[in-house]
């Protein structure tokens, strides 16, 4: 992790953020601080050169209003886009629907972000640490799910914790006791954890949908996998926990959360217990839920999913 001080000015953010570019240091890497007249001598660059790399003057101009703002935040915000703008898509300020570009817009007009009509984007509030995020997403009404929910389920552990999990959603139980993997599952997870030689009070534990998603059926809650949408207007949350943790190692529990991660394309079966590099953490990877574990059929089965989920949490183990 590089921490860095900068002069709480637009000139003083993109010197720095032109040097970071130039080392390709991802924004996951670097904690930024606000300081008077700070110098870092080895970050700021020399004056930009032929084939310095190039990005749409709009995001010049949204960059320097937003540098006005009294958001702690902007600085990680500003370079986020950047680096995405730079390595993912050179287009990305057309998508007005990405979590990013809305917490840049957020920054210039937050009562106009607030009118938006969906998603959670209007209810993180920025730069917050854990216990604000909780208490926020408590009263987030981003997608229809919470109408039916007994309450959000919120990630749980240390912003210190060098490995984050994520799951799909939570469970029955989770949703009537307010915490992640405290049902069934869970125990299947805390038996893997401890296997595995990890604890669970060193991790961090989350969802990418903080709401139950469910079909009665009687007196019973069935499980339902989250529409796309619905993923999407909960993902600002799982942003502001990953933009917070800054994890080392980022595991994915089942194919939900790896989709959410690494994309449409990945699948479970064939792409998991492999270590990736993402925006998010330098080890990235995914592994079967500890809920699919207690769907197989058979005892064997069940005995096969177990010991290809501990496997790859052995692995994290390791990392």
């Amino acid at each position: 992790m590089k921490t860095v001080e900068i002069e709480p000015t637009f000139e003083g953010w993109q010197a720095t953020a032109r040097a970071l570019l130039r080392d390709e240091t991802p924004p996951g890497q670097v904690r930024w601080r606000e300081a008077s007249n700070a110098r870092q001598p080895s970050l700021h660059p020399e004056p930009p050169a032929a084939g310095t790399v190039k990005v749409p003057r709009q995001f010049l101009e949204l960059a320097r209003q937003a540098a006005a703002a009294s958001d702690p935040a902007r600085w990680e915000i500003l370079y986020d886009v950047l680096w995405r703008l730079v390595h993912e898509n050179r287009n990305l300020l057309e998508d007005p629907k990405d979590p990013g570009i809305r917490r840049l817009h957020g920054l210039l007009a937050p009562q106009a972000a607030e009118s938006e009509p969906d998603g959670a984007a209007r209810f993180v509030p920025a730069g917050a640490g854990l216990g604000e995020l909780r208490a926020a997403a408590a009263r987030c009404t981003g997608c229809d799910l919470y109408r039916h929910a007994t309450q959000t389920v919120f990630g749980r552990g240390s912003a210190d914790a060098r490995t984050v999990f994520i799951g799909e959603q939570p469970g029955d139980q989770e949703d009537r006791q307010g915490a992640p993997f405290v049902g069934p599952a869970g125990e299947v997870f805390d038996r893997a954890l401890a296997e595995a030689g990890l604890e669970r009070e060193t991790v961090y534990v989350t969802n990418a949908v903080k709401h139950f998603k469910f079909e009665l059926r009687g007196k019973r809650r069935i499980h339902q996998t989250p529409r796309a949408s619905e993923l999407q207007a909960c993902r600002p949350w799982l942003e502001a926990e990953l933009s917070l943790i800054k994890p080392d190692i980022l595991v994915c529990l089942g194919a939900t959360a790896a989709r959410a991660i690494f994309g449409d394309k990945f699948r479970i079966t064939k792409d998991r217990g492999r270590f990736e590099a993402t925006r998010w953490a330098p080890k990235t990877i995914a592994t079967y839920h500890p809920s699919a574990v207690l769907r197989g059929e058979t005892d064997a089965q069940q005995a096969e999913l177990y010991a290809m989920l501990l496997e790859d949490l052995r692995k994290v183990a390791r990392a």
